[in-house]
């Protein structure tokens, strides 16, 4: 579904995915919705976002696969 009604992980899974094949334990959705999560929360830092991410890992899970985790700080600054 595009358009009014549309998921936040829809509308972001269209998104064309620039890093290398080899590069992509985590899904990108994935790592964009933690990031934005973790800055409305406060995160300043891919650190910040890291932490934020394994503090609500349960809670992330309710609507992200997450099947490697949350992705490292070095991960989540290599994807932006």
């Amino acid at each position: 579904m595009n358009g009014v009604g549309a998921t936040l992980t829809e509308h972001l899974g269209t998104l064309e995915d620039p890093r290398a094949r080899h590069l992509t334990d985590h899904k990108l959705v994935e790592i964009i919705i933690i990031a934005i999560c973790g800055v409305i929360c406060g995160a300043e830092t891919w650190t910040d976002i890291e932490l934020f991410g394994n503090e609500r890992l349960e809670w992330l899970r309710q609507f992200l696969e997450l099947e490697n985790g949350i992705p490292s700080h070095d991960t989540l600054a290599a994807a932006s």
